[in-house]
């Protein structure tokens, strides 16, 4: 067991090598080096704590990205799955015989399906009609013909329909377009 007066005496040797410690003349410079030495030792450790915490924040936005690349599309993706269904029964139906009405009705519905999905997900169609200016914003030109009757530059023909997604141009609209010279 230890004796408690000897423990005391150690604490009493302790608190008098602490005081002449203190009573040394100190040189105030070693003070200020001392205390700048633990300064800096604190900056260099916040230096390298942040450091760390930027790469850590540089990786998780890298995988969120990436799994935002990844997995952006999944709601479309579920809400397009009746449309596959109704197509799949629609060529089902098409190989029986006399089936022409039902396979029309059947694809005239997945459209408007499809319609309902595109518009729940902000995709609007680009439909221009024969007539129409041909605007390079929304329409790509296939292909230019003279075309009597026309103006250069208007719609002759609308071969495919373009896409927006909300106020972003996914695909333009295919047109053939008037080359008649003006008369």
């Amino acid at each position: 067991m230890a004796d408690p007066k000897n423990d005391d005496f150690l604490d009493d040797i302790e608190a008098a090598e602490a005081e002449a410690y203190a009573e040394e003349d100190l040189d105030p410079t070693e003070v200020e080096l001392d205390s700048l030495r633990a300064e800096r030792d604190e900056f260099k450790d916040r230096f390298m704590r942040a450091l760390a915490d930027a790469e850590n924040a540089r990786k998780r936005a890298d995988k969120d990205r990436r799994e935002a690349q990844q997995y952006g599309g999944t709601r479309l993706a579920r809400d397009l799955l009746p449309v596959y269904d109704n197509l799949q029964r629609a060529l089902n139906a098409a190989r029986e015989e006399h089936a022409a009405a039902a396979l029309i009705e059947g694809v005239e519905l997945t459209l408007r399906e499809l319609s309902n999905v595109f518009s729940k997900h902000g995709v609007t169609t680009i439909t221009p009609e024969v007539g129409d200016k041909f605007d390079p914003q929304m329409h790509q030109a296939m292909f230019e013909a003279p075309v009597p009757g026309t103006k250069a530059g208007e719609i002759i023909q609308v071969s495919a329909e373009g896409f927006m997604l909300f106020d972003r141009l996914l695909r333009p609209a295919q047109v053939g377009v008037s080359s008649m010279p003006a008369s």
